[in-house]
Formats: C-alpha cells, sequence, structure tokens
C-alpha cells in the first residue's frame, strides 16, 4: 500500500513570515546547473583547490565488532576535494544518501514519500533554523515540561508563549496536551509545534511509550499541529524493553504522514566536536530551513562532512548500528553504576526513576518547605550555593522550566564520572540535603 504524504501546499500555513519572506541565495540556489553536461560555469567564486596545501588526511578508527583493532581511513584525490571545497547547502550527495538509507533501515522510511534529508553543524544548528522556519515572534508553542534548556533561549528570543505540557516516566501526558488544546482560547490561533525529546530525555531521563506517542500523533492530526522530534539519544537507549518506534516510523500508520520533523546527531555516538546533525521531515519545512542555512552560515562543513561519510561508508549501517549497541551498554554500565550510588547516598532523601536512554538522572529532593507557596522545596540555593561550596556541581531544575518556578528538583549527568567520583560526588551531595534538613528544622522549631 502507497504511503499517503501531505501535500507541499499544506505546509504554507505552517511556514514563518521569515521564511515566507526569505529570497533563494542567487548564487546557490544555481549550484545543481554546474553538473549540466558540457556547461561551463562562470557561476561561483570557489577559490582553486590547487592552492590548497592539504595532499591527504588519514584517521584510524577502533572497529566496532573488536574494539582491540583500529582501521584506517585515508582522504585523497577527489574525495578530499569535496571535503575542501564549498559544497551543497543541505550537504554533500554522498552523505545524504547514507542518512537517507539509515532512516529507511531504522525508522522503514522510503524516498518519494514527501520528506528529505539536510545536514547541519549538529542538531542544535538545524533546531533553531527550524524554529525560524515555522514560527513567528509572539507564537504560542508547544514544549514538553520540563524541556532542553537549550531550546528556551530559541523561543525567548521569538517573545514565543511557551505552553508547557506535563510530562512523566512514560513521555508526554497526552491527557494534559488534549487537555491545552481542546480549551484553547477561540479567538487566539493554536500552537503549530509541539517539541519533545523522547527519548532519554534531557533533563528527565524519560522515555515516551509507544502507546504515548500514538496518542501525541492522532492529537497532532486533530489539532494541526507538527511534532519536533528532538531525538539525540535514540541510540543511546539501555531499556529492559524493546527500544519503541520513533514519531518519524510511528506516523507510517497515520492516514497520511508529513507531521514530523526528526532531528539527529552524531554527537553522542561519533564525536560531539565534529558537529554533525541531520534532520529529516517534510520537504517544504526542510527547504525553508536550508534557505535559512544559505544566508547565515552557507553549509555545515564539508571536511567534517567527508570524514564522517569516510568512517561511516567504510563500517556499513550493519557496523554502524553494532557501534551504536556498544555506545548504549557503556551509558547503561554508568547508568547502573550511578542508580547504586544513588540508592546508597540518596535513599530517602529524593525521589527518582531510573532512566533508560540518555545519560541524565533527574531527581527530586525531599526538602521542607519554607512557605505555602514552596510546598515541595527549592532546590536551586541549596545547588548552585551549598553543594557547590561542598565540592559537587549539578543543575538546578528551575533551569529547565520556561517559566522559571521553583522546584525540588535536580539534573546530574553520569556520562564522564568515575565509579569512586559518583560515588563521592553524591556522598558530598547528601552531607547538603541533611544539612538543609537539619536547619530547617530548626528554623521550624
Amino acid at each position: 500500500m502507497a504511503v499517503q504524504s501531505l501535500p507541499a501546499d499544506f505546509y504554507t500555513s505552517f511556514l514563518s513570515k521569515e521564511a515566507k519572506e526569505r529570497r533563494p541565495s542567487p548564487i546557490r540556489s544555481l549550484f545543481p546547473l554546474e553538473a549540466t553536461p558540457g556547461l561551463i560555469s562562470l557561476l561561483v567564486g570557489k577559490p582553486n583547490a590547487s592552492t590548497f596545501p592539504f595532499t591527504s588526511l588519514q584517521f584510524t578508527a577502533r572497529s566496532p565488532t573488536d574494539p582491540s583493532k583500529e582501521t584506517s581511513q585515508t582522504l585523497t584525490g577527489d574525495e578530499l576535494a569535496e571535503g575542501l571545497q564549498y559544497g551543497p547547502t543541505a550537504g554533500i550527495p554522498s552523505l545524504i544518501e547514507w542518512v537517507h538509507g539509515l532512516q529507511e533501515k531504522v525508522h522503514g522510511r522510503k524516498k518519494g514519500e514527501g520528506w528529505r534529508v539536510s545536514i547541519g553543524s549538529g542538531s542544535q544548528d538545524i533546531i533553531y533554523k527550524a524554529v525560524h522556519a515555522m514560527v513567528n515572534p509572539g507564537d504560542a508553542v508547544l514544549v514538553e515540561s520540563p524541556v532542553y534548556a537549550g531550546v528556551i533561549p530559541i523561543f525567548h528570543t521569538l517573545n514565543n508563549e511557551m505552553v508547557e505540557v506535563a510530562t512523566d516516566a512514560n513521555g508526554i501526558v497526552s491527557s494534559s496536551l488534549r487537555s491545552i488544546l481542546e480549551n484553547w482560547p477561540v479567538e487566539k490561533p493554536k500552537p503549530k509545534v509541539l517539541y519533545t525529546v523522547p527519548y532519554g530525555c534531557n533533563p528527565t531521563g524519560m522515555t515516551a511509550t509507544v502507546e504515548r506517542r500514538r496518542e501525541v500523533l492522532a492529537l497532532a492530526r486533530e489539532h494541526n499541529f507538527l511534532i519536533l522530534e528532538d531525538d539525540p539519544y535514540f541510540y543511546l537507549y539501555y531499556g529492559p524493553n524493546p527500544r519503541p518506534p520513533s514519531y518519524f516510523a510511528l506516523e507510517l500508520e497515520e492516514p497520511e504522514v508529513g507531521r514530523v520533523l526528526r532531528f539527529d546527531s552524531l554527537s553522542k555516538i561519533l564525536s560531539s566536536g565534529i558537529r554533525i546533525g541531520f534532520t529529516s521531515g517534510p520537504a517544504p519545512i526542510v527547504n525553508a530551513l536550508d534557505g535559512h542555512t544559505a544566508t547565515a552560515n552557507l553549509q555545515t562543513p564539508s571536511l567534517t562532512q567527508t570524514i564522517v561519510f569516510a568512517l561511516l561508508d567504510s563500517w556499513g549501517y550493519d557496523n554502524f548500528l553494532t557501534h551504536t549497541e556498544n555506545v548504549s551498554k557503556f551509558y547503561k554500565e554508568k547508568r547502573d553504576v550511578f542508580e547504586a550510588a544513588m540508592q546508597k547516598h540518596l535513599g530517602g532523601l529524593a525521589e527518582w526513576t531510573p532512566p533508560e536512554s540518555g545519560m541524565f538522572y533527574w531527581f527530586k529532593l525531599l526538602l521542607p518547605s519554607t512557605s505555602d507557596s514552596d510546598s515541595e522545596g527549592d532546590s536551586e540555593a541549596l545547588i548552585t550555593t551549598k553543594a557547590f561550596e561542598n565540592g559537587v556541581l549539578a543543575l538546578p531544575g528551575t533551569a529547565f522550566l520556561p517559566n522559571g518556578r521553583k522546584t525540588a528538583y535536580v539534573r546530574a549527568s553520569f556520562s564522564l564520572l568515575s565509579e569512586s567520583q559518583v560515588d563521592e560526588a553524591l556522598r558530598r551531595l547528601r552531607e547538603v540535603i541533611l544539612e538543609a534538613q537539619c536547619n530547617r528544622a530548626h528554623v521550624g522549631n
């Protein structure tokens, strides 16, 4: 059965005024014509590659199937020349084609379904551009709460109203989302987008269940919004059950596809410094995103794309997935160490749900309230001052709440620490919590 995709003109109302008014780059829009057979191009001011001093680049990488062995890759000739020169706005063709194949293998999405791929300088880059391509200043937007702190400034600069949708250990609470939308003021335009991190959410560590995802997709169709699926921890899933399918995959069950704009990142599985991410979604939205890139930074660096493609192409999809499985096992071991230390030091002093993906713990400190308006306590002063003075650094939960309200929650990352460092960090945090409880008990008396 053929997949039904939404028509291109459907997305006109989802584009921001900025995106609609942006004119195509007069040079980059003509790039594809340079491939015309027999054509002599006087178009682009590309520097002559013969003046570049680089003649070859070589790197080694661990084998995904045998970490004790390394393989070597050398970039020369046309491959290196592509990496040293200006390239297409959306990314070098070889890497884009590889990503298309990956999305088909992992998410079941094939070409011809109305979606396309664009490479960005990390997923943060393309999320920023996607928001600007779709959201006008002052618009209301739906965000899961708590939400990744990195998107809050994006919406703040546009003076957007961030409408917080409740989450729990199973993901977005669909009843909360439905209530918000069904009670939306008639005279006020409904939000066009919902932002979510469905696997190993930063900060909560939650992974949304397939049932919740289906409910959210149904609401997207019912209330006409698009889902911004930010998924940097997809390949870091280590839960006991099979990994739930992505929104991008699940929308194949819907009457039509085209309501999911997906963001993937190689930062957590290949290198965070290499800054490669990619988006997959409706072609009209991705086209608008590329228009922003063409006028802002022209493209993602060709050289990093070339290096990444050389590695991925040498591995193939199966070895790439083997590598991601090894990465997820690594973080599961880190999670288990942190969980044991949490039980040892913070049992009875905090509440939490162990994460099933990602690299974060989100836990609620059991602090006595200081006032009627502070019923659950406030972690900010304790974490930013007392804990720091006692030699441990974490992030108070208020940083992940768009309205900045007080909360007793704390986010802690376990990705880099050794077992002894984890134990000592949580021991120090325990001391601070016990001292705070003692002091507040004296105040109450």
